[in-house]
Parts: C-alpha cells; structure tokens; sequence
C-alpha cells in the first residue's frame, strides 16, 4: 500500500531526518585513513540514543548494525568491520533515524584521505544524479521519469547504474511502496502524488552494472571489482518542487 503523509507526519519526518543529517556531518568529520567503519557504527548508535533516536536498520530481518557501511566494490548493505580504512578508499554509509515514530534514510559516499580522478568523477556523477533524478520526482509525474533521468545522465558519462536495488516508499515502516528503480522509461510506472514519501537512492557503477551476493546474505558488490557509490535522499512528493528532508547544504 502506499500511504500519503499528512502535514504532522511529514514534520515528523523532518525531525528525524535533520537528526540524520546532523549524524552524517559528524562522520564527514570522523572521515579519514585509519578509522574503521565499526567504529563509525558505534559512535551512530550511542549518537542516535543520546538524542533520544534510535538506528531503525538495527535489527531489521536480522540485520545487527546500526549502518550499512559498503567500501568501494561493495554496492550495498556492507556490514560495519574491523579494517582499517585506507588512503584512496570510498565509503558509503547508509543509515535510517527513526525519531519518535518519524522515519528519515540518507546514504552518503565518502572519500578517504586522496581518491583517484576516477573514483572522484564516480562520486560526482553519482551525486548529480541523484539531483536528476529528484528534480522529476513531482505530483504528477511518473515513477519511471526518475529512473530515466537518472540512467541517461550516469550512462552518458561512461558510468553503469545497478539494477538490483531501488529506492522505496518510506513511512510508517522502511520499506513501502513503491519501488524507485534508477533505470527505466519516462511516462511509465506508479503516478506520483503530493504527500507521498520516498527514497531516490541511485548506485552507480564504475564498471558492469551487475552485482552479486556475499555469504553473509546481505552484502552485494560488483561482478568486475569495480567500485560503487551511492547518494540517498528521503522526499516528500509536493505540487511543486519536491522537499528533500535529508538535504545537508541547508542544514
């Protein structure tokens, strides 16, 4: 089912995404060769209590951590670990806040001390296109008019965009309808309509787009080794420009 929010749910919503932006200025800060993501995941679980929030993700199917933290050809859902970060490493970590009952999701890429021209352009790219990508997310648009904005821009600069995940439909629960695919056709898909509340989430791919799975059953990384990014904003569908909850430059 998707669900329309009302005006105090979406500010709600708000409260716990500025509580997440807030997290992910302090790991930008916390960024650099040496650190290990397990340590990052710590200081967001007792961050996220102290302010009264807690790690939405944190137990979710089974999963333990309180971020998904994915290193270069780790495409999603990295498990937080022990192993250093090093000079030249892209890191995203992906995180839901829920903050008396408000949901709010923002996965955001990180370079580690000097990234290569290579891996800085995957970044940009990535990170344009996530703004492509919002800029149709409006009433009544079409969901595939995201996704078509999205793949064109990232494929004609040499990149790919990973198929096997989407952005989704968030509130009251993670994941909701509907699915966000970052690939598609404009003017197809579910209609979009104001007060709906989702997830645009591209990753996308230095190399194939194709990814696949790790024993531990969450971890999906590239089939080539190639390394992967991934930007995320949580927004609210309006009549007119959308509202991003998770935006950082505003905050």
């Amino acid at each position: 089912m998707i669900t329309r929010k009302s005006e105090r749910e979406v500010e709600q919503m708000q409260k716990a995404a500025d509580l997440l932006v807030l997290t992910h200025k302090k790991i930008a800060e916390m960024i650099k060769p040496g650190i290990t993501t397990m340590e990052i995941d710590t200081f967001v679980d007792k961050f996220l209590a102290e302010h009264g929030a807690i790690a939405e993700q944190k137990g979710y199917n089974g999963y333990q951590y309180a971020t998904c933290a994915s290193i270069n050809d780790e495409i999603c859902h990295g498990f937080p670990r022990n192993e250093k970060l090093k000079n030249g490493d892209i890191v995203t970590i992906d995180m839901v806040v829920n903050l008396n009952g408000g949901l709010a999701d923002s996965a955001w890429t990180y370079a580690v001390g000097n990234v290569d021209a290579v891996g800085k352009r995957l970044m940009e790219v990535t990170k344009e296109a996530l703004y492509r990508g919002i800029e149709q997310a409006r009433d009544g648009k079409r969901i595939g008019d995201i996704g078509h904005a999205i793949q064109t821009y990232a494929e004609g600069e040499g990149f790919s965009v990973v198929r096997d995940f989407t952005g989704h439909g968030i509130g009251p629960t993670i994941h909701e309808n509907p699915h966000v695919p970052h690939f598609g056709l404009p003017n197809k898909g579910v209609r979009l309509k104001e007060g709906m509340t989702i997830t645009i989430e591209p990753m996308i791919n230095e190399g194939d787009w194709r990814s696949q799975m790790d024993d531990n059953g969450w971890t999906a990384r590239t089939i080539d080794g190639g390394r992967s990014v991934q930007y995320e904003h949580t927004i609210v569908i309006t009549k007119d420009k959308p509202i991003i909850l998770t935006e950082q430059d505003e905050q």
